[in-house]
């Protein structure tokens, strides 16, 4: 079986079309699969990893792909990225059908093709991400279709919803302000508005990238820092000094083995002295900071 999921992701079920019009156009032309070919094809596949099997019931199945991502539009997102996520969803399907389940492939898949649909609508509705735990995303998508009918619900009908859909009134109410609020830019400040005033978070941050005594702070930081390390070094021997130059601040850095060549000893010993040599170093350092 896992031979079979590994190559089904080899099979081309590429187009011949240039725009999403003839996609659609072309997608509706592939014949329908009877239920026994459908039956045969997906034996052939289970049992023989015939993929040739695996594109016909792909390409029979294209149609409601499409027509299952239509339904989604209404979040914003383009038809064409919407259909390709339920595509993947429809592979993973076909990946797993069992022929002997007694239902149909299009019965079977919906939940997968709608699952990647979902995934994706999550994923870039908002730059934030508006659902994150299970009962989360399974109020984004409910909700929505409720709030076509209602404006800001009544605390009855927030718990109705949550009665409803197994969760708690707090997150029905949290999902619905979420829904409610939009993604705002960093940065609304353009060369046309420079009489209006911007309320755009950029404007109420601290630039500190070019603060004079930060910046002198921290070059002397890094200097004091840089002599301390050298100091401790030079108490250390001189194989150990080597060790350490040739390992960590040496543009071209020597690897153990080649360490363990040049001292004729073994790699793993040239890995305790170094180990000793970072001990000592730090306990150098510390005690000059002291």
């Amino acid at each position: 079986m896992a031979n079979m999921n590994t190559s089904l992701q080899t099979v081309d079920i590429r187009l011949p079309v240039n725009s999403l019009e003839a996609y659609l156009h072309h997608i509706n032309q592939v014949p329908l699969l009877t239920q026994e070919e459908e039956y045969e094809l997906a034996v052939r596949l289970q049992q023989n990893n015939e993929l040739a099997a695996a594109k016909r019931l792909i390409l029979a199945h294209l149609r409601y792909v499409a027509r299952v991502a239509k339904g989604y539009l209404g979040y914003g997102l383009p038809l064409a990225d919407l259909i390709q996520e339920g595509n993947v969803g429809l592979m993973k399907a076909v990946r797993r059908f069992n022929p002997e389940m007694g239902v149909r492939l299009v019965t079977f898949a919906m939940h997968w093709i709608k699952a990647e649909i979902h995934e994706y609508i999550l994923r870039n509705w908002r730059i934030v991400k508006v659902a994150t735990t299970k009962a989360q995303r399974k109020l984004f998508f409910n909700l929505r279709n409720i709030k076509k009918r209602l404006g800001w619900m009544t605390q009855q009908e927030v718990n109705d919803v949550a009665k409803d859909l197994g969760v708690k009134p707090e997150t029905v109410r949290e999902m619905e302000m979420r829904l409610a609020t939009s993604d705002a830019s960093f940065d609304t400040h353009s060369e046309y508005d420079d009489e209006e005033p911007s309320f755009a978070p950029a404007g109420y941050l601290e630039d500190t990238r070019y603060n004079p005594a930060q910046q002198l702070e921290s070059a002397d930081w890094s200097e004091q820092s840089n002599d301390l390390i050298y100091q401790a070094l030079d108490r250390l021997d001189d194989r150990s000094q080597d060790i350490i130059r040739t390992r960590w601040l040496d543009e071209n850095k020597l690897t153990l083995q080649e360490l363990a060549d040049k001292y004729q000893i073994s790699a793993e010993r040239v890995r305790q002295l170094e180990k000793n040599a970072m001990n000592k170093l730090r306990a150098a350092v510390e005690a000059v900071e002291a």
